[in-house]
């Protein structure tokens, strides 16, 4: 029978979350221990800290990944489904040309070398704060300059000061939807700005990031490869790591226009994709039937992780995701170590806002039903915790 989430939390009683972890189990071979001596760990973890699919490959990709395994002993270059197979396999399902496409170990590798590419110690990158810290990383490995522009009070990428930011500038980031707020700029929003970015910089490049792009349903949002195909400085950057759930596959993938697609792959690295990421990533692609159950599975435990945390009393951002980013009114940190310590991996900090968010990925439906109770006692724990602190002070409770 179906479960509401305020059913669901008025089943608890007083004592109920104590025992929470012993209902926590993680997903088969994902399975971690929430810290301490694996060996003598009894209480696997539950991961909603790494936004995957927490089903993982659909059945297609399966059979796909099963007969691959023949071809185990080859080369990618050799198999029978290779590198170019998987460029035409991207290109029907993004309906560009295999020469607009680059392929990437993850989109890890793509964000890499866009910094490589575009960015030098005279041309900084502009990137939000927060936002997904790769090419920030890169920047700092290579001693490129980071302009960091804070996201607004929602959480939304602040465009209009990342345009101003962007004037000399080498690159500009564009995470969107963005991780780790979840939200969304509509299509009209970032062709304006890439727009502006063309009018007073030129020179400067933007990656639009889309990993997310399969979990939006916003209906003012859409694909930016239309402004990749018409801009030689604009690139897209995409991943199969999330909705498709091929997060231990990595494989990732550009859009641009033929040009700029011939420098990434000059910066490729060799066999940036294995025979057997390749088959399952062409199965994948060419199931699109699995990617809407994905989504509108996503979308269903999404809803109810959002108003799990609004019945908490947590201020929640407007996700597109398929994580939600909490004001839960504690640090990052605390929050993190509280959930762990009862079986619960949520994210990591992210900076500047560490100090009362945290991210928290949707997992299974049944998943986030378990990891509610968890929520409830960590976050009645702090506010207990902070009332009593401000009374020991003299402080309002």
């Amino acid at each position: 029978m179906p479960v509401s989430r305020r059913s669901f939390l008025n089943t608890l009683r007083p004592g109920t979350a104590a025992v929470a972890p012993a209902f926590v189990a993680a997903r088969g071979r994902e399975a971690l221990t929430a810290g301490g001596d694996p060996a003598s760990a009894t209480t696997p973890a539950l991961l909603l800290d790494s936004n995957e699919n927490p089903l993982g490959p659909g059945p297609v990709a399966m059979e796909a990944l099963s007969r691959a395994l023949a071809d185990a002993g080859r080369y990618p270059t050799n198999s029978r489904t290779n590198a170019a197979d998987l460029r035409g396999a991207i290109a029907r399902r993004v309906s560009v040309a295999p020469g607009n496409v680059a392929l990437g170990a993850g989109s890890w590798e793509i964000l890499r070398t866009a910094v490589r590419l575009y960015t030098s110690s005279a041309r900084h990158l502009v990137t939000a704060a927060p936002s997904y810290e790769g090419p920030e990383r890169m920047a700092a490995q290579l001693g490129v300059g980071v302009q960091r522009v804070p996201v607004d009070k929602d959480g939304r990428l602040d465009l209009a000061r990342m345009a101003e930011a962007a004037r000399w500038a080498g690159l500009v980031f564009v995470c969107n939807p963005n991780n780790p707020t979840g939200t969304v700029h509509s299509a009209a929003a970032i062709a304006e700005f890439v727009a502006r970015v063309a009018r007073e910089s030129p020179d400067t490049a933007v990656l639009i990031d889309e990993a997310y792009h399969d979990y939006v349903t916003d209906p003012g949002y859409a694909t930016a490869v239309p402004l990749a195909l018409l801009r030689s400085n604009v690139i897209v950057s995409r991943t199969l790591s999330k909705a498709y759930g091929l997060a231990g596959m990595r494989v990732g993938y550009a859009i641009a226009q033929p040009r700029t697609i011939e420098s990434f792959n000059r910066w490729a690295m060799k066999y940036n994709t294995n025979t057997l990421a390749v088959a399952a990533a062409i199965a994948s692609l060419d199931d699109a039937a699995h990617i809407e159950a994905e989504r509108k599975r996503n979308t269903h435990a999404r809803a109810f992780t959002s108003g799990v945390f609004g019945d908490l009393g947590c201020r929640v951002m407007d996700s597109q995701t398929n994580f939600v980013f909490v004001e839960t009114g504690c640090p990052a940190a605390e929050f993190k170590e509280a959930c762990a310590k009862r079986g619960v991996l949520v994210g990591r900090e992210f900076p500047p806002l560490e100090r009362i968010h945290a991210r928290v990925s949707v997992g299974t439906i049944e998943e986030m039903q378990q990891a509610s109770l968890v929520f409830g006692e960590v976050i009645g724990a702090s506010r207990s915790g902070a009332a009593g602190a401000s009374r020991v002070s003299g402080g309002h409770p």
